[in-house]
């Protein structure tokens, strides 16, 4: 089926992603990061992300990538740990009452990155390829957007331009082109002040010079910017103030071992010390001259003011001091205890993000087959009538193979036991003199799952993709290999932000795979509503780790991209992820790509960026059989 119109069709480079992801996690270090494009690069420390501008996309790959790289480098190196936040903040209510704000963030931004940039190729010299493109690319559209913003008359966006163009020049003597009479007289000065922005060590040195500039150009200048091209994230410092945290807070790299609430509550009896008592902590290891020491690891979380603290105890003790041999205590470990009193929040979602984050709220519901109808014990019978060839010289290939193994030579060996018939060794050249004790009877140590994509979609290819499910259930069980089949999709309907119910209606499983009347359940499955994939994957992958087969398989047969509630954007990268943690776990994964008609350019990269090579596309469903059996035959071989 072809689209005819189709919109925001940009594709996400999974690889590309989980390799900036993985960039992002080990400069800023802390696995809490997250990367996310968005319009223009910067850090929200209160989400814990870092944005990678939509500025590098649909630029040649190198540049693309170096591009991406160095927007990650910038914000995980530099304004991670070299920003002073609190400077920035003072900043931006300083640039609130200039008559150009836009101008004035946008300029401080250049200028920190600037400075941020040198202090990343200084502490990581493998950065400077990156930055080296980055500023080539930018160059060049700076020229070209000073020449348009020049044609148009935006004298603002023309200076900011040309500002650009000064700050990332080879040469001291870079030339500028004239903008209007006011701006080309204070061109002098802003050359003199903008020179000061190569010797800024701080985040004030920065605004310092920003705000002197402004003191001048806001009377020069006659309107604020009307394009935007850095950003400065004000509404990340408000939703900073909102959550009543600092920037220690944000940058705290250890979460809480847990998030344990206490329903207890102020009564006005606490025992309130105004003054703060030095700790040992992770974040805070220097030493200092407190007379007591804690190691402050686990706690739950009250309404209790951070100075609260609990009544003395007769028990209690400023110091103990015990000398002997240090051992395991004999006595049980309460570590594991709860909390007595708490309160967690419930919900029927997944809230502990066993199965990747973007399925937080998304849950299983397991439905059974019903009892087949004779109509589809019928329809069911006239599929094997199709694919009885492939079953049968499938089943014949695998005893053929599993008998020839069986009946060896186990004799006249190089290697295994000494055989008593030692004449060889004066009378052959390469004697052969080892032997091995007979082979046992060989089986195919192997279980497959096989997870079937039933979205709505799927309404034109789901009789012909029964034919394929056909053959793979009967060849399987011709073979004695066990196996299941499971068709999955999302419930529209029913999916809200906070509950998405995920049906998986097992139609074959392991322990009726090999029962002889198993079967036309199968034709049971129908195009149903959406599907999540990775969180499908990582649910099936759950299950098969619970098989003590050595060789586990596992195969989807789908015909599109992922598609759910609240899952467009990121559903190619979490499916790619799930797909990669089954391989890890050691389950073979293979995609089973289904269409009718011509696969474009862009579908072919889609199922690459989720599967890699192990990915097999089928343009015509009716080849579904053809293209089954040389793939199950290859599984099979590799499990002997």
């Amino acid at each position: 089926m072809h689209r005819f119109i189709q919109f925001n069709d940009k594709k996400i480079d999974s690889f590309l992603f989980m390799q900036l992801s993985d960039l992002a996690k080990t400069l800023a270090k802390n696995e809490e990061w997250e990367v996310e494009f968005g319009y223009q690069s910067y850090v929200d420390f209160v989400e814990r992300k870092l944005l990678v501008s939509h500025f590098w996309d649909n630029r040649p790959l190198e540049d693309k990538v170096n591009g991406m790289k160095s927007d990650v480098f910038l914000r995980a190196i530099g304004s991670l740990y070299n920003t002073d936040f609190k400077e920035v903040v003072r900043f931006i209510e300083r640039a609130k009452t200039t008559s150009i704000p836009s101008f004035s963030k946008q300029l401080f931004m250049l200028a920190e990155d600037i400075r941020l940039e040198e202090i990343c190729k200084k502490e990581r010299p493998g950065t400077k390829k990156a930055f080296s493109i980055r500023r080539k690319v930018y160059r060049h559209y700076f020229k070209s957007q000073l020449n348009v913003n020049l044609v148009k008359a935006v004298h603002t966006d023309a200076l900011f331009n040309t500002i650009y163009l000064l700050l990332t020049a080879d040469s001291p003597l870079e030339e500028v082109l004239p903008i209007n009479e006011k701006i080309d007289l204070a061109t002098p000065f802003i050359r003199n002040t903008l020179t000061k922005c190569f010797e800024t060590k701080s985040t004030k040195e920065v605004a310092d010079v920003v705000l002197e500039l402004m003191d001048v150009l806001a009377e020069i200048l006659d309107k604020d910017m009307l394009n935007t091209y850095f950003h400065l994230p004000e509404n990340v410092y408000e939703r900073e103030d909102e959550h009543s945290l600092t920037v220690d807070d944000l940058k705290r790299k250890d979460p809480l071992k847990n998030r344990d609430v206490l329903d207890k509550k102020k009564d006005g009896d606490e025992d309130i010390h105004d003054d703060r008592l030095p700790t040992w902590h992770r974040e805070t290891s220097d030493m200092t001259k407190s007379f007591l020491q804690f190691d402050l690891e686990q706690a739950s979380q009250t309404d209790l003011l951070g100075e609260g603290v609990r009544e003395g105890e007769a028990g209690d003790q400023a110091l103990a001091i015990v000398q002997g041999s240090a051992q395991k205590s004999t006595r049980k470990d309460y570590s594991k205890l709860e909390a007595y009193e708490q309160k967690r929040d419930i919900r029927e979602g997944n809230s502990t993000n066993d199965y990747g984050k973007e399925n937080k709220y998304a849950y299983p519901v397991f439905v059974s087959p019903d009892p087949p109808s004779a109509f589809h014990v019928a329809q069911y019978e006239k599929n094997k009538m199709v694919i009885a060839p492939y079953q049968k010289k499938l089943k014949q290939m695998i005893e053929k193979t599993l008998e020839h193994k069986k009946t060896l030579p186990r004799s006249d060996l190089h290697f295994g036991r000494l055989s008593k018939k030692l004449l060889r060794l004066l009378t052959d050249e390469n004697p052969r003199l080892f032997y091995k004790k007979h082979q046992p009877s060989m089986q195919i140590d192997a279980v497959f799952s096989l997870l079937v994509d039933c979205s709505a979609s799927m309404y034109d290819k789901m009789e012909q993709t029964k034919l394929g499910i056909t053959l793979f259930h009967e060849a399987l069980k011709s073979v004695s290999v066990p196996h299941q089949i499971v068709g999955f999709w999302e419930d529209t309907n029913e999916a809200t932000e906070t509950k998405q119910p995920n049906y998986f209606q097992t139609v074959i499983s392991f322990e009726h795979s090999l029962k002889k009347a198993s079967g036309p359940e199968i034709m049971q499955l129908e195009p149903e509503e959406d599907n999540r994939d990775g969180f499908a994957i990582r649910v099936i992958t759950e299950q098969m780790l619970k098989r003590t087969e050595k060789q586990k398989f596992l195969l989807i047969f789908s015909d599109g991209e992922p598609a759910a509630f609240g899952y467009e954007q990121n559903g190619i990268v979490d499916t790619h992820e799930a797909v990669i943690e089954a391989r890890k776990l050691g389950i073979e994964v293979i995609n089973v790509f289904l269409a009718n008609g011509e696969i474009d350019e862009g579908q072919k990269k889609t199922i690459q960026n989720i599967y890699g090579k192990y990915s097999i596309l089928v343009p015509d469903i009716a080849e579904l059989p053809d293209v089954l059996f040389p793939l199950l035959k290859k599984l099979l071989y590799k499990s002997l």
